[in-house]
This record gives C-alpha cells, sequence and structure tokens, in this order.
C-alpha cells in the first residue's frame, strides 16, 4: 500500500519502524509462499473452488487465457485484494500511529495487521498521545473525520461507547503507563530551611546576630576562649532557637493548607465502567473512560462529545470567551478539560488526561497562594507596625540613656568599679559595653514588636480549618473563618439543608383521583404506557440491572432517583425496554428557572411523536388543558376542574411534599426537532408528592442562630405551601403568627420597590418560588442595610449570589463544581447543622485571635515600661538578652500555641454578632490588659529597687527572682487570657491538653533555664523559698484579673481615642 505522503520517517521513529518493516516482511513472505503453492498445485478442488468463486463474483477471467495464466491471474489478485483490506485498515488510523506505514521514492513499506495481543499492545503503547491531545486541543474537525468519529476513536482506544472501560487494576495501569495519570506536577513547596532563611532575613534578627558575634569576638580577645564565649554564644542560641519553633510552625502550617487545598481539588465526578455509573475522584481518570456531564460540572479532562442534550460548556478560563459554547456531534464535539458545563447533560470520552491537557499545563505553573491575608491578619499587621513604632521609640530612648550613663561613668561593674574611666578604660572593653547596650536595645524592640500576632492568626486559622473538615465543612478561602464568625443573617436552601435530602413517593394522584392502595393493573394500559414513557424518557437518572443482584441500582439526583424508585419497585415499570424503544430527538433540561425539563421522542420503526414534560406541579397545570383519568378517559380541564386540582397539590403541599406533574402532547408531522418544545394545551397524566422529612437537628440549629442574634431566611425554588409547612417545622415560621410579611414569593419580592424592598426585607423570612436572581437581590439588598450575609447554594445560577455574599457556603453532596468554586466554604454533608457550626468556628477564632492580642500585649506593654524605667533610673537594664528572647519566645509561639487552639463553647452563640467596624481591641480587654501590667510593671519594678534587702541576697540572684517572677506571671496570665469577661478561667481547661501541655513545658523550661543554665541565661540558682514567692507573686494575676472583671463593661469609660486595630 502506497502512502498519499512523500515525507521519510522520522529520526524518533526508527525503532518502530524496523517492527512495521518486520511486519510488512511478513506479509511479502506469506503472498509469495501463498502464490508459490497456488501455481504448483493446479489441481486442487479447494483452491480451484476459492479461485473460481472469488475470481466470478469480482474479477470475471476473459475465457481466452489458458490454464497457466488463469492460475497467475487468481495469484495476482488475491495479492490486491489482501493489500486494499491492508490499506483500509492503515487510513483509520495513520494518524494515531504514524509509524504503521511510509513512503518516500525509494522505497515502499507495507503492513499487516498483527495478533490481537499485538494489537491491543500497540493500540495503547503506540498511539500518538500527541496527537491525541492536538486533536481536542486544536479542535481539528478534519482530523477526527479521518479517524472515523469519536465512537471510531472509542474503539481506537478500546472503550465500549454505552459500557465504557474495564475497571480491573490491570487495565487502568496499562492505561496510565500508555497515556499517563489525570495529575499535573506542582512547583516545589517550600522546605523548612526556606522558612529558615526567610525568618532570618528580619532586620532585627540580623542586628541581634551581629552584635552576638561581635560580643563573642570581643569577649574571647578579652576573657580568652575558655571564658570569653558565653555571652555572645548565649545569644546566638537563643535567636537559633526562637528561628526555628517559629520556622517549624510556619513550615507545618504550610504543609496543613497544602493539604486543604488538594483536598478542595479533589471533585468527584460520574464515570461508566463494566456498565455502570460509578462515582470516583477526577485523579482517577484515564483515557478511554466515559465522562457522565451535567450542569455544573467541571470537565475533567480533554475529551471529545458521544450523546447527550442541549450541552453548552462556559470555556472562558482557557479562551477568555464569556460566549457559551454549544456542544454537538456533528460541529463541534470538543470538550476542554477545566471548562464548565452550564446546560444540558451529555457523555464524553476521555482522550488526554492530566500534563497532556492545556489545563493540566497552565496549572502546573500556579502555585496555591499559603501565604493569603485575611482582613483580620491585615488589620493585625496594622496594629503591628503601630506598637512597633512605639517600641522602637522606647528602645533608641533606652540606647541613648544608657550610652550617656556609661561615658559618663555612672555605671559600675561588678566589683562596683566605674565601668568606663576616660583614657583607662581599654578600647575592647568599651566596644564589649556598647554592643552590650546596642544588644539589649536590640531585645527590647525585638520584644516590643508583636510579631507573634500573625503567626497566631495563622495558627487559629489552620487549627479550626483542621477541625472544620472533621465537622463535615472544608474552608476554601482563609477569610471565610473570621468573616462567618460576624454574620448577622444566613440564607438558607430547604431541600437537602434543611431537609434530609431522602426522596421518596408517597402519593400518586391520576387527575383528581388518589391512586392509595391501588396496583399498577388497576391503571388503563394506554395510562399505564404513556406514564413509563414519561418517567423513562424525560430523566436523567439510570437504572443499571446486574447479574449478580437481583435488585437493580439507580442513579441520580435525589428527585430522579425518588421518582425511578417508585416506577421500577411501585409500579413494575420496565423503563430501560422504554428507553430502547424510543429515539430522543430533541431535550430541555431542567433548570432552577424554568423549574421543568423535557423531551421531544419517537418511537422506533414510527412516525408517532410526542414531547413529554415533568416539573413543578403548578406550572405544569397551568399548561394543561385535559387529563387522564383511572379508566382512560381523556377529560377536559374547567375552571371547576383546574381549581380541584390546585387544591390538591396545595393539600400535597400542606404535608410538605415536593409535587411533581408529569405532562404530554402528541405532535402531528415526521417528528421535526422544534427549536423549543410545545408546552400548551398539555394533558396531564399524574402528579406524585415526594417525601423528604426534615432533619432532626435542624430545630435547635435554628434556636441556637436566634439565640446568638442572626436571622434564618429560607430562599427555595418550592411553592409555598411546602415551604411554609418546612419552615414552620424546622422553627424558622411560627405557626400562630400572620406570616402575610414574613413569607413572600420571588415574584413579588422582586417587584417591590427599592424603598418597599428595604423596609420590608428585616421581616422577610421565607421565600418561596424564587429564581436565582431573587437570591442575588435578596443578599444585595441585605449588604445594603449592613448586614453580614452567609447564603448557602448548590446550583450553577447560584454561583452570582455565593459571589456576592459575605460568606458563600456550597453545598457538597448536591453542589454543582461552578457552585463550589463560587463559594468561600464547601458543607460536605448539606447539613444546616454544619452551617451553625461554621458559625460557631468562626466566632471561635476571632476570639482567640483577642485572646492572643491581650496576652501579648500586656508582656508588650509591661517588658517596655519596666526596661524603660530601669534604664532611665539605674542605667542598666533587669532583663538581659538572652532572657528577653525566652520571654519573646514563650509570649510569640508558645502562647500563640495555646490560645489559639481553644475550642469553641456554647458561650459564643450567647453573643451578639460583631459589627463590621467594631474595633479588635475592646473596651473590655483594654480593661483586662491594663490591670496585669500595671501589676507586673510595679511588682518587678519593686523587685528592682527593693529585692535584695526583701530577700537578703545579692545582685544576681535578684536578677534571677525578677526574671523567674516575670516569666511565671506571663504563664499564670495565659489562664486568665482564656476568658475575656468570664470570671471562672479554669472553665474547660482540662479539655484544652494542648494548653496544659504548654503551660507545663514552659514552666519545666523554666525550671531549667534558672537552675541548671545559669551560664547561658546568666541566672542563678533559688531555693525553694525564693521559687515559692516568685510562684506566689505570679499567683496573684488570678485574684487580681477576678476582681477586674466584676467591672461591669457598661461602667468602663469610653476610650479617649479611636482604636481602628
Amino acid at each position: 500500500m502506497l502512502s498519499s505522503s512523500t515525507t521519510p520517517p522520522k529520526k524518533g521513529n526508527r525503532n518502530l519502524n524496523k517492527k512495521n518493516l518486520k511486519h510488512s516482511l511478513r506479509f511479502v513472505f506469506f503472498l509469495s509462499v501463498f502464490a508459490a503453492v497456488s501455481y504448483r498445485i493446479s489441481s486442487t478442488v479447494t483452491v480451484s473452488s476459492f479461485s473460481s468463486s472469488f475470481s466470478s463474483s469480482m474479477y470475471p477471467l476473459p475465457p481466452k487465457y489458458n490454464r497457466t495464466q488463469k492460475r497467475l491471474q487468481i495469484v495476482f489478485r488475491a495479492i490486491y485484494f489482501a493489500v486494499s483490506l491492508s490499506k483500509k485498515a492503515v487510513n483509520t488510523n495513520a494518524l494515531l500511529f504514524p509509524s504503521v506505514l511510509h513512503h518516500n521514492p525509494s522505497y515502499v513499506a507495507i503492513d499487516v495487521q498483527p495478533s490481537k495481543n499485538d494489537r491491543l499492545e500497540r493500540s495503547f503503547m503506540e498511539i500518538d498521545r500527541k496527537a491525541l491531545a492536538d486533536l481536542v486541543r486544536e479542535k481539528n474537525s478534519d482530523r477526527l473525520h479521518t479517524y472515523g468519529g469519536a465512537k471510531e476513536l472509542a474503539a481506537i482506544l478500546q472503550t465500549d461507547p454505552e459500557a465504557g472501560i474495564s475497571s480491573a487494576e490491570g487495565s487502568i495501569k496499562q492505561r496510565i503507563d500508555a497515556f499517563g495519570s489525570n495529575t499535573y506536577r506542582k512547583p516545589p513547596a517550600k522546605s523548612l530551611l526556606r522558612f529558615l532563611l526567610e525568618a532570618s532575613k528580619d532586620s532585627m534578627i540580623i542586628i541581634l546576630l551581629v552584635c552576638a558575634v561581635l560580643s563573642l569576638c570581643f569577649g574571647i580577645k578579652q576573657n580568652g576562649l575558655k571564658e570569653g564565649w558565653y555571652d555572645g554564644a548565649s545569644i546566638i542560641v537563643a535567636v537559633i532557637l526562637v528561628l526555628g519553633v517559629s520556622a517549624i510552625s510556619n513550615f507545618k502550617q504550610s504543609k496543613q493548607f497544602e493539604k486543604l487545598s488538594n483536598e478542595s481539588n479533589n471533585i468527584r465526578i460520574v464515570v461508566v465502567r463494566d456498565g455502570r455509573r460509578q462515582q470516583m475522584s477526577i485523579f482517577k481518570i484515564v483515557v478511554g473512560d466515559i465522562v457522565c456531564l451535567k450542569i455544573g460540572d467541571q470537565i475533567p479532562a480533554d475529551g471529545l462529545f458521544l450523546d447527550g442534550y442541549s450541552l453548552k460548556v462556559d470555556e472562558s478560563s482557557m479562551t477568555g470567551e464569556s460566549d457559551h459554547v454549544e456542544i454537538h456531534e456533528a460541529g463541534n464535539p470538543f470538550l476542554l478539560s477545566g471548562t464548565k458545563v452550564t446546560d444540558g447533560y451529555g457523555r464524553m470520552l476521555v482522550t488526554s488526561v492530566g500534563m497532556n491537557t492545556t489545563w493540566g499545563q497552565m496549572m502546573s505553573l500556579i502555585t496555591h497562594d499559603t501565604n493569603e491575608q485575611t482582613p483580620l491578619q491585615r488589620r493585625l499587621n496594622k496594629l503591628t507596625s503601630g506598637i512597633g513604632k512605639v517600641g522602637l521609640l522606647v528602645a533608641f530612648l533606652v540606647l541613648v540613656v544608657l550610652l550617656i550613663r556609661y561615658f559618663t561613668g555612672q555605671t559600675k561593674d561588678e566589683r562596683g568599679q566605674r565601668e568606663f574611666k576616660a583614657r583607662q578604660t581599654s578600647t575592647g572593653d568599651i566596644m564589649n559595653s556598647i554592643i552590650r547596650i546596642i544588644a539589649a536595645a536590640v531585645t527590647i524592640l525585638v520584644v516590643a514588636i508583636p510579631e507573634g500576632l500573625p503567626l497566631a492568626v495563622t495558627l487559629t486559622l489552620a487549627y479550626s480549618m483542621k477541625q472544620m473538615v472533621m465537622d463535615h465543612a472544608m474552608v476554601r478561602k482563609l477569610s471565610a473563618c473570621e468573616t462567618m464568625g460576624s454574620a448577622t443573617t444566613i440564607c438558607t436552601d430547604k431541600t437537602g439543608t434543611l431537609t434530609l435530602n431522602q426522596m421518596q413517593v408517597t402519593e400518586f394522584w391520576l387527575g383528581n383521583e388518589p391512586m392509595k392502595g391501588k396496583t399498577p393493573t388497576d391503571i388503563a394500559p394506554d395510562v399505564g404506557q404513556l406514564l413509563q414513557e414519561s418517567i423513562g424518557l424525560n430523566s436523567t437518572g439510570e437504572i443499571y440491572t446486574s447479574p449478580s443482584s437481583p435488585n437493580p441500582e439507580i442513579t441520580g439526583n435525589p428527585t430522579e432517583s425518588a421518582i425511578l424508585n417508585w416506577a421500577v419497585f411501585d409500579m413494575k415499570m420496565d423503563i430501560n425496554t422504554t428507553k430502547q424503544e424510543y429515539e430522543k430527538l430533541h431535550v430541555e433540561v431542567f433548570n432552577s428557572e424554568k423549574k421543568r425539563s423535557g423531551v421531544l421522542v419517537r418511537k422506533n420503526h414510527s412516525e408517532t411523536v410526542r414531547v413529554h414534560w415533568k416539573g413543578a406541579a403548578e406550572m405544569i397545570l397551568a399548561r394543561c388543558s385535559n387529563y387522564y383519568m383511572e379508566n382512560g378517559t381523556v377529560k377536559a380541564i374547567d375552571d371547576e376542574e383546574r381549581k380541584q386540582l390546585e387544591i390538591i397539590i396545595e393539600k400535597m403541599a400542606g404535608k410538605s411534599l415536593r409535587c411533581i406533574a408529569f405532562a404530554f402532547k402528541s405532535i402531528a408531522g415526521h417528528g421535526v426537532i422544534c427549536e423549543n418544545l410545545p408546552d400548551t394545551q398539555l394533558t396531564l397524566l399524574g402528579l406524585v408528592g415526594l417525601k423528604d422529612p426534615c432533619r432532626p437537628e435542624v430545630k435547635a440549629a435554628v434556636k441556637s442562630c436566634r439565640k446568638a442574634g442572626v436571622n434564618i431566611k429560607v430562599i427555595t425554588g418550592d411553592n409555598m405551601f411546602t415551604a411554609k409547612s418546612i419552615a414552620i417545622e424546622c422553627g424558622i415560621l411560627n405557626g400562630n403568627e400572620d406570616l402575610e410579611d414574613t413569607a413572600v414569593e420571588g415574584i413579588t419580592f422582586r417587584n417591590y420597590s427599592p424603598e418597599e424592598r428595604m423596609a420590608k426585607i428585616d421581616r422577610i423570612l421565607l421565600m418561596a418560588r424564587s429564581s436565582p436572581f431573587d437570591k442575588l437581590l435578596m443578599v444585595q439588598s441585605l449588604k445594603q442595610k449592613g448586614h453580614v450575609v452567609a447564603v448557602t447554594g448548590d446550583g450553577t445560577n447560584d454561583a452570582p449570589a455565593l459571589k456576592e455574599a459575605d460568606v458563600g457556603l456550597s453545598m457538597g453532596i448536591q453542589g454543582t463544581e461552578v457552585a463550589k468554586e463560587s463559594s468561600d466554604v464547601v458543607i460536605l454533608d448539606d447539613n444546616f447543622n454544619t452551617v451553625v457550626m461554621v458559625l460557631r468556628w468562626g466566632r471561635c477564632v476571632y476570639r482567640n485571635i483577642q485572646k492572643f492580642i491581650q496576652f501579648q500585649l500586656t508582656v508588650n506593654i509591661t517588658a517596655l515600661c519596666i526596661n524603660f524605667i530601669a534604664a532611665v533610673s539605674a542605667g542598666e537594664v533587669p532583663l538581659t538578652a538572652v532572657q528577653l528572647l525566652w520571654v519573646n519566645l514563650i509570649m510569640d509561639t508558645l502562647g500563640a500555641l495555646a490560645l489559639a487552639t481553644e475550642q469553641p463553647n456554647n458561650d459564643l452563640m450567647e453573643c451578639r454578632p460583631v459589627g463590621r467596624r467594631e474595633p479588635l481591641i475592646t473596651k473590655i480587654m483594654w480593661r483586662n490588659l491594663i490591670a496585669q501590667a500595671l501589676y507586673q510593671v510595679t511588682i518587678i519594678l519593686i523587685l528592682e529597687f527593693k529585692g535584695s534587702s526583701i530577700f537578703h541576697v545579692n545582685e544576681k540572684v535578684e536578677h534571677t527572682i525578677i526574671f523567674n517572677s516575670f516569666v511565671l506571671c506571663q504563664v499564670f496570665n495565659e489562664f486568665n487570657a482564656r476568658e475575656l469577661e468570664k470570671k471562672n478561667v479554669f472553665r474547660g481547661v482540662l479539655k484544652n491538653k494542648l494548653f496544659l501541655s504548654i503551660i507545663g513545658m514552659t514552666v519545666a523550661l523554666q525550671v531549667v533555664m534558672v537552675e541548671f543554665l545559669k551560664r547561658f541565661a546568666t541566672t542563678e540558682r533559688l531555693n525553694w523559698v525564693q521559687w515559692v514567692s516568685c510562684i506566689g507573686i505570679a499567683a496573684l494575676s488570678w485574684p487580681i484579673g477576678w476582681f477586674v472583671k466584676c467591672i461591669p463593661s457598661e461602667r468602663l469609660p469610653s476610650l479617649p481615642f479611636r482604636t481602628t486595630f
């Protein structure tokens, strides 16, 4: 066979060419043997019969040929026939198997189809994956036509268009080896070393290290290596310890955020394998898979459209074009990974995965921003900057005062002599003293700057996110954690959120006749057949019958599954047979605006064409002019009949039933596909009522929200009667009150004037028959009135409202990928109780940050005041650089860990929501921290000036007592910080094992610092009386905290300045 191309084979295909040449030589050898045998065996009946039959049917031989010529002619035609078959096979796959055949003016290579096993191996290992990727990426219809279309391509990929691929582990592994997995390479995450390097770039740390190195050099020069290295080395070790703890903490939180990011990207999709639909992770998709797509799905890989209806895709993420692209088999069957389904449904054949897709290549270049700053973090950065400026001023004043006192001879050494004597003190001693003074000033600045605040936010966010995942909520945006704590209004869906989403058909009506207690045989056969058509054909659900199981497996959304379950098990309908007997001509899929779906069908080998509609009962009824009775009689719907049917629907809705109606219309003609399906003059087939029970825990959750000052509003697409019944059952509406102002329909709400809407919006608790636009309008109006709004949503059309809300909450089970991407938090179990749990955690995050701010500012103010007063009055600071760094470690890292991991308690749901502009540091916090700071400053200064006479000790022991008392004061004050307003600071402390562990570790390390690291920490051992005295001094912070909290917040004076933090 000759190739149409004259391009010689590429160098990269040489090995494959050798294999193909081997097949070609085998084929030529086979033909040669066949020709020789045919020529020699002239009298064999079988050959003659075959030859005669073959030649007479396809190529009749002229009678003038003699016997020898006839045999040669037969051999030639046999060869020509075999080569023609080879040409047909090779042409089909020439582009996918580029090395099968090559033609050059100097040679011709002919290939023979290998054995079945070789062909299977080649179909996976020799298919050009780049050609497959380029086919979809370039949307090359001509090349697809060359392959024979999507279904021919499925055959090449060994995929059954109906049953999909085999789920056998070996088969999946073979496809992964050949085409790759549906994952993409990620840029390397930050290593621990990188976090260390970033932490060490802090200017204050660098200055400290420089001072430490200089102190080390001068100390060794002056006192020798044996004694001179202590001061400088101690500072270096302390700095390294602070850097290490900070870097390790940040590294662990980074890993935690990365893990949560991976979980949020782990999308679940539906594929067909072994003839049945099954959900699996997007990362497990392989080339050849059949993926089922519906509205809101993210397309998991590049592929080709196989079948479906009204499928439209948003390709803006790939092309930037906002217009939705229509997908169909004839003109545009190409589906790109990362795009979203906006309408319709369908099935696709996966042709490229992972890094072979444009989306995979693009995502490999994107890093997840673990440095995302929340509004609270930005406010804390502003606070840190303000305190840092005050600390810088104090440190500068301390530096100036200490230098002046030193050079004026007012400071003394350990022997009681003046440290500086003009023209007598050596340069080394002067430099040592100056370095010590600079180090002390810089250390004061390090302690003054509350760099632990951003760390505390990171820790509490990471901890709360981890806990929320365990409580069935996955945070996608960090800011949602804190914003949710300020929510004043929650707008929630009904189905699946307030209810269990366990639909079950409990009522069935034919016209105005209830069918309770009746069997399928009581229904007229023609009515039963029409109803079976309507249920089976106008459905996106599937019924899979396994040979190993007597009961069929039903898949689909809860409503579809409930109706199919009722049809199969209660009505004994054969849905799959009905689907095989009819051809779908056009489909209008269900969406939240139309609240109905329709299908135009034609029976096989017949001109019978019908349109079937299914949807909200009152909307379908409004389009019906007739209805079927039980006996098969068609009856016209007059005003009285319509009123009776409306009453039936209202009564079902009053029982909290979702009412679904089925209707149809026969169409004359030859089944011409309509752009819009006829939806008037329909004949009503029946009504079904689906029960979806309320979640048992919802009523208590609603009560808890109201106690917390949070309003609950139900926004649903169900009719008013069903929505009212559910809202009353959940405790959102009071059935004994007038519901005129509290319950409205979507059309009424949108028709309000802006002034009327703003006047009534706070009283509205229920909006029924609402569209996505109504939900968006509700959110916008609430935000205009100053509310912090949280919204739940599950559909693609809910995306605008989810984005507009302060916190968007999407549903993890029923939610589409579009809704999830537009949300801030994914509710994994679709449960309203989880929404309330997110509210509790949001408040907990905010409160934990406030606790840590109160604790850290107490230390900051105390340290600054003590060092400044001591430096001005005594000419020295009571705490050394190493001691101050140890205090910094306690309050920044260990304190953040202890206070940022407090669990939420019930008290959080008894407080009113925090306003948008309420200061982060409240009057209550200022009351607590000022009281503790005054006490600590007073007691430390008393010890500084009178400690030696009180305890009858030398100066070194006195400074050790000061250091020990100061550290223990912070330990005891951590208990005070656990409660901002409550007097009992020990409530629930035994449940927080991490808090107790950190307190225990801090105390243990302090004992080691005082008793065993004398040279490192510049301390002296204390006796038991001195230890008890230090503990007693620190323990006084508890009664002081209790007494201060007796002052009501209402009696506290207003702050003389407005805190914007």
